[in-house]
């Protein structure tokens, strides 16, 4: 009985300390014990109504305010490995902030969502264990793959106007708003560096893990193919990795042009 006794005060004692430890955050406090509604109600005058409900079923948890906590969250070190998952995906995309982004910004993380979720990439298998329900099914994929390319068309096409020669300067700013969340010019990132991407044939980069559709493509980049390939590269070759397009007529002259003084060939 004193056995009995001393083990259930020994279990008392690390429950007590593990959930006073969980109040310690060595990799950042999440705040999971006190979400705030604000965190929670998050681009809802920005998006879809039945996006919003699917990225917040299936990406809040970690990506946003939304993140149901377990029991054991309350629990050192189980809270600390939640916390650190959810920091670092907060880090990388923190939907609870989606109304504050610029609209190029905005931009770019929905081309984001949609290439990850097209390449099955989230969510992670380790969280499909305990979330199943948060499996991404082919309609989820295609609502994703819609609202991308509607988006896309419906951010551009307000710009309208007439189209002019292409400017670098230009194409270098809209290069950096649009492009580098997967490009770079001196390295791989998601996607493949561009520097002196004019006259390459595709998916030759050494090192850069092309889709096959692209390998076999045969494709030489040229002013007239980057024009297609970026005014709607799933048309141009069908069952590429690039999940996002310019639509905006102009925006694409002067990024071949930025690109074209970045491959060291003259302009017009």
């Amino acid at each position: 009985m004193r056995f009995a006794g001393f083990s259930a005060l020994m279990l008392a004692g690390a429950l007590v300390a593990a959930y006073l430890l969980a109040f310690v955050h060595p990799f950042g406090d999440a705040g999971l014990s006190s979400q705030l509604p604000a965190r929670q109600n998050w681009g809802k005058a920005a998006m879809p109504a039945e996006v919003h409900a699917l990225l917040g079923a299936k990406c809040g948890d970690c990506h946003g305010g939304q993140t149901r906590v377990p029991v054991y969250a309350h629990f050192a070190p189980a809270s600390w490995l939640i916390e650190s998952d959810v920091m670092r995906a907060r880090h990388a995309m923190d939907l609870s902030h989606w109304d504050d982004e610029a609209a190029g910004d905005r931009q770019v993380l929905i081309a984001k969502i949609a290439r990850v979720a097209k390449r099955r990439e989230m969510p992670p298998v380790q969280y499909l264990l305990l979330h199943w329900n948060a499996h991404l099914t082919d309609g989820d994929l295609r609502l994703v793959a819609d609202w991308a390319q509607r988006s896309a068309s419906d951010s551009d096409a307000v710009r309208g106007g007439a189209v002019e020669q292409g400017d670098a300067v230009r194409g270098k700013l809209v290069f950096e708003r649009r492009c580098t969340g997967c490009h770079a010019l001196e390295r791989d990132r998601e996607g493949p560096r561009l520097k002196g991407v004019f006259g390459r044939t595709a998916a030759t980069v050494s090192g850069y893990d092309y889709s096959p559709a692209l390998k076999n493509s045969r494709i030489v980049w040229n002013e007239a193919t980057l024009e297609r390939w970026l005014a709607d590269p799933d048309a141009m070759v069908p069952a590429s990795n690039m999940d996002f397009h310019v639509a905006n007529a102009q925006e694409r002259r002067d990024i071949i042009e930025f690109l074209r003084e970045h491959s060291g060939q003259a302009g017009r």
